[in-house]
C-alpha cells in the first residue's frame, strides 16, 4: 500500500510570504527566515519512508526549490486557484497515482513534532482524513485515505474559521476523522521569538532543528 507525503511551499519572494512578521522586523529578512524553515523542513523530512513530494509556486522558482532537495523529493508544481483548491488537487492526484493514505503539511511550523506524522499515517488506517490543528485556528497537517472527502470548498482560507468549519463539514457528512496534537504556525514577531526559545530548549535534538536555530540567531 503507497503512502505519499508532501510539503506545501512558496517561493520566498520577499513581500509574498510572512508578510505579518515581515510588517514588524522587514519583508527581506522574513522571507530569509521562511526559507530557512523550507530547508528545516526539506531536511527534517528527508529521512521518512515515504514518497515525498514538494509541491512549490510559482513555476519560474522551480529551480530554486530543486535545489534544496535531494534526489528522493519529487516536485509538482501547485494548481491554481485558492488554497482549498490546490490542497484538492495534490490529493486527487496522489490518489490517481495509487496513493492510498496521503499526508500534507504546510511550511509555516518548522518545529512541528515528527512523530505527528507517523501517527497521522497511522490514523489514516481506521479514518478518512486526520487533522492536526493550529493555535490560529487552521491546520498545520492535513491527511486523506482512500477517497477525497469533501473538505475544500466555501471554507473561510486565511482566517481563524478554518478548523472549525472543516470540522463542522466533516460531521455533516459523516467523515471519519482523527485528530493530532496542537502546534503553531510561526507568522508573527512573537512566534518567531517563541520558536527560538524552543529550539533552544531541544538543542542537540534534531541536526536540522539545530542549524535553524543557529541561522535564526544570526538572522536576529
Amino acid at each position: 500500500m503507497t503512502e505519499s507525503l508532501g510539503l506545501f511551499a512558496k517561493y520566498w519572494q520577499p513581500g509574498e510570504v510572512k508578510t505579518r512578521l515581515g510588517a514588524a522586523i522587514g519583508d527581506r529578512q522574513a522571507a530569509a527566515i521562511y526559507r530557512q524553515f523550507v530547508v528545516a523542513l526539506v531536511g527534517r523530512l528527508s529521512d521518512c519512508r515515504t514518497e515525498k513530494w514538494l509541491a512549490y509556486t510559482p513555476y519560474e522558482h522551480q529551480r530554486e526549490f530543486q535545489q534544496i532537495v535531494s534526489n528522493d523529493w519529487i516536485l509538482e508544481l501547485q494548481a491554481e486557484g485558492d488554497l482549498g483548491d490546490r490542497m484538492r488537487a495534490f490529493f486527487a492526484n496522489r490518489l490517481a497515482s495509487g496513493s492510498e493514505r496521503i499526508v500534507l503539511l504546510g511550511s509555516d511550523s518548522p518545529q512541528l513534532p515528527l512523530e505527528s506524522i507517523e501517527q497521522a499515517f497511522e490514523q489514516l488506517r481506521r479514518h478518512q482524513l486526520v487533522l492536526g490543528p493550529s493555535e490560529d485556528g487552521g491546520y498545520w497537517l492535513i491527511g486523506v485515505s482512500g477517497t477525497l472527502p469533501s473538505v475544500f470548498n466555501d471554507i473561510p482560507w486565511g482566517t481563524p474559521a478554518v478548523w472549525e468549519a472543516t470540522v463542522d463539514r466533516l460531521r455533516a457528512t459523516n467523515t471519519s476523522y482523527g485528530m493530532l496534537p496542537v502546534c503553531y504556525d510561526v507568522d508573527e514577531q512573537s512566534d518567531l521569538e517563541r520558536l527560538i526559545r524552543d529550539l533552544h530548549d531541544q538543542a542537540g535534538c534534531d541536526r536540522h532543528l539545530d542549524r535553524l536555530r543557529e541561522s535564526l540567531i544570526t538572522t536576529d
